[in-house]
């Protein structure tokens, strides 16, 4: 009889980024704060014998999407060949994935597939491993990763290994998506990128937390992709103020105004209605104070 589960992988918004130095090897070092939102993935797993690993696209009503399709080869099934490899499983899953997070968005969407993904087969292989021996697997998988396995919102530094678990006030955003997407490696690459802002203390960040500092990727993106002023400059329309969140392409603004806040619903609607006759995609998103599956693994080793 086959075991199945069907889970949630949540999106994040950055709420603020800062590049503070750069390592040897490249890789640039990092503080942000990741939110959980309930802009989310959904993936229904099915096991299969013989240690066999397969995916399929569960696609929208627009059969030409680029959105809802994936690569062969994507995260989730990485995340599951890691897993068997890390511990010698022989159990095989089937994955189906309805991808409503949008690509090259900076909104998360791979990496929190993957983690939803390493959660769901710990459980429906039964391997019961800790915590932090995913997040090693998760890692490698992607500097994001580990945060989605975290379970809840985080203060992110280094390469995006070091998370320390932060408290957010309950809040909704206006998130707006350019058609256009970026790739990560052309803005960290880019000679204009800012690397040596000041390092920030979690304190200052508590004050203030959906105003405070800036995101130093967004200069550089708006040069490359001109659908993220666009996006502003639309947000900006609206009385609201715009950022852009991780890498990029998406655009979103805190909704303070208590008046919105009541109104989520009609204001979905007039987002949609309005956006149809532009070239973005958008959503009123509520931030998560927990992951939908926060407790899928042990804490301790």
């Amino acid at each position: 009889m086959k075991a199945i589960y069907d889970v949630s992988a949540p999106a994040k918004l950055n709420l603020f980024l800062h590049i503070t130095g750069r390592r040897a090897d490249g890789y640039h070092l990092l503080q942000s704060v990741f939110m959980l939102i309930d802009w989310c993935d959904t993936l229904h797993f099915e096991t299969r014998p013989n240690g066999q690993i397969s995916r399929s696209d569960v696609l929208a009503a627009n059969p030409n999407s680029t959105i809802e399709r994936l690569p062969p080869n994507d995260l989730t099934v990485r995340a599951a060949t890691a897993l068997q490899a890390a511990t010698g499983c022989t159990k095989g899953v089937h994955i189906s994935i309805k991808k409503n997070i949008p690509i090259q968005a900076g909104m998360g969407g791979g990496s929190s597939d993957a983690a939803s993904t390493l959660l769901a087969l710990n459980r429906l292989w039964s391997l019961d491993l800790p915590l932090p021996m995913l997040a090693k697997i998760g890692l490698r998988l992607g500097a994001d990763v580990p945060f989605f396995l975290g379970g809840g919102n985080a203060w992110i530094e280094g390469i995006g290994e070091q998370v320390t678990p932060v408290t957010l006030p309950d809040a909704n955003f206006l998130v707006v998506k350019p058609d256009s997407g970026i790739e990560t490696a052309r803005i960290f690459s880019h000679a204009e990128l800012k690397r040596n802002t000041a390092t920030a203390i979690i304190s200052g960040f508590a004050a203030n937390p959906f105003e405070f500092g800036s995101n130093d990727l967004q200069s550089v993106a708006q040069g490359l992709c001109p659908g993220v002023l666009q996006a502003v400059e639309w947000l900006e329309s609206r009385g609201l103020h715009g950022r852009m969140t991780g890498s990029g392409s998406a655009v979103f603004a805190h909704l303070k105004d208590s008046r919105l806040a009541d109104s989520l619903a009609q204001l979905q609607t007039d987002v949609q209605s309005e956006l149809g006759n532009l070239p973005f995609s958008g959503r009123v998103c509520s931030n998560l104070q927990t992951h939908p599956l926060s407790g899928w693994a042990r804490s301790e080793v």
